[in-house]
């Protein structure tokens, strides 16, 4: 028994030697890239700045083409990101290759005790910020300024942002198997603008499920790739208001030659040109300027081009020319994968059964499961309070009843048709056969008693039905729950799902 015990011990002496012994031949690899990185970087900088921002740095490790660092702060961090991520890119892919990349450890304050401070890694943006374009303006209109509905009017040269947020980049778009599709269609636009039949490309789905942060995505690589290549991000509302200006300014040409300058045009949530006869008309000619140009058109929108109302004919049947890609809510493993890459991206360590937790009560969308992460931290900052299933189920359940009754008209017709095994057209369909009639008058119930709707605007997105008929199904379903067990499952089952 003795020597069963002197044995085991030897083993986990040996480990722990071998261990030590493996930290510290990576902490000298470490040093050795980081004295060359370091010799580089003098050279190109002041001498000042270099004892400043450079010399406090300590290397920690390389691990294949990652090389961890340690700086004394956050706002370290953050101003060697903002100002020498170019530099410290070069320099570490001299040293490592071209998929070198940089993770900060950065000491922060511990709430609980002061003699030992907190680490927590940060990985870098490997990117600078995004510069804005000059464009060359036609010859014909030297003589006036082109008015740029971005800048103040009076400025000589042309200078358009982007408006792109280089945060919403494809690294941290996490794929899974609900955007596979509208990833690798971004990512080929990305790849070859204006050059791929993915043109328009038109991205759709629900709230929160990463439409917006898609498109930015597409767009900051684009930049990345084709510096030459203009790039523009807007909303249909700017879109919209942009456009009243121009017509109030008696500048509507200008407006229209400015837009057919743009090389990549994204435009996001375009369902709201919905009964904007006048945006329509103008985008109408804006979009066949481009297409026809070789450029690229990128579109969002919360439904498909088939359930868009008051989008006129001719528009809709452009925005069928490309690919329509749908975004749908991710799956379990997905929504680890979300939550467990913004907690890299924030420094933050948590437990794995809370993660866990946090993807199997929030499935709706992604920016819920981000909204209960950034809580979580929140309080666990301010109250100085560890990260607990007990707290992680307030947080949880406060969100969950705070979105239970956030249910569009669209998303009822979705779930009754998937129920009953249909898709909506036949659902709001004329049809007077029983299966149907009845899915039907289900979604009218749901959309009375789960949204604030009048009858009238129910029975016109359902079938384009009167507030009569809808007041009909409504009763006749109360009465079917109370008089058939079949029908009263019918409702329980589409409450359950429809409640998430």
């Amino acid at each position: 028994m003795y020597n069963e015990n002197e044995t085991t011990i030897s083993t986990i002496f040996l480990l722990i030697t071998n261990l030590i012994y493996f930290i510290k031949i990576m902490t000298k690899i470490a040093t050795t890239v980081w004295e060359k990185c370091l010799s580089f970087i003098e050279d190109n900088i002041k001498p000042q700045a270099y004892k400043t921002w450079f010399e406090p740095i300590q290397p920690i490790r390389v691990s294949g083409e990652v090389l961890t660092v340690q700086v004394p702060s956050k706002f370290f961090y953050e101003w060697l990101e903002e100002h020498y991520i170019k530099l410290l890119r070069v320099a570490l892919v001299r040293e490592l290759g071209k998929d070198a990349k940089l993770v900060y450890e950065v000491k922060m304050e511990n709430a609980y005790s002061s003699n030992n401070p907190q680490i927590v890694k940060i990985p870098s943006s490997n990117r600078a910020p995004l510069k804005s374009q000059n464009v060359s303006v036609p010859l014909e209109l030297k003589k006036r300024e082109l008015r740029n509905p971005f800048v103040i009017p009076g400025l000589q040269k042309v200078k358009i942002e982007s408006q792109l947020n280089p945060n919403y980049n494809f690294e941290s778009f996490v794929e899974g198997d609900s955007n596979r599709l509208a990833r690798s269609a971004g990512m080929a636009v990305a790849n070859k603008p204006g050059g791929t039949s993915f043109n328009p490309l038109l991205i759709y789905g629900g709230v929160g499920l990463g439409k917006t942060h898609l498109a930015h995505a597409i767009g900051v690589q684009i930049k990345d790739k084709y510096a030459d290549k203009t790039v523009l991000y807007i909303s249909s509302e700017k879109f919209t208001q942009q456009y009243i200006d121009s017509v109030k300014g008696n500048t509507r040409n200008d407006f229209i030659h400015f837009y057919q300058m743009i090389d990549v045009l994204i435009i996001d949530d375009v369902q709201f040109l919905s009964g904007k006869k006048g945006t329509q008309d103008v985008f109408f000619h804006i979009f066949n300027h481009l297409h026809q140009n070789g450029k690229q058109v990128i579109l969002t929108s919360d439904k498909a081009p088939v359930d868009m109302q008051d989008i006129e004919q001719r528009l809709l049947s452009r925005f069928k020319w490309g690919l329509s890609a749908e975004l749908q809510a991710p799956d379990f493993e997905t929504r680890i994968s979300i939550l467990q890459n913004k907690l890299f991206r924030d420094g933050v360590e948590m437990p794995e059964e809370i993660v866990e937790y946090v993807a199997k009560n929030i499935k709706s969308n992604v920016r819920e499961l981000e909204g209960v992460l950034i809580s979580m931290i929140a309080q666990a900052s301010f109250n100085k309070k560890e990260f607990t299933l007990t707290l992680v189920k307030q947080i949880v359940d406060k969100f969950v009843k705070n979105t239970k009754r956030e249910v569009s008209i669209d998303y009822i017709q979705k779930v009754v048709s998937k129920y009953f095994d249909m898709d909506v057209a036949t659902l709001q369909s004329k049809t007077r056969k029983r299966h149907i009639v009845q899915a039907r008058q289900l979604a009218m119930f749901f959309a009375k008693r789960m949204t604030k709707s009048s009858l009238a605007s129910i029975g016109s997105q359902i079938g384009k039905r009167d507030h009569a008929t809808v007041l009909h199904a409504c009763k006749t379903v109360d009465n079917l729950t109370e008089t058939d067990k079949q029908f009263k499952k019918y409702v329980e089952d589409l409450t359950n799902k429809l409640t998430f």
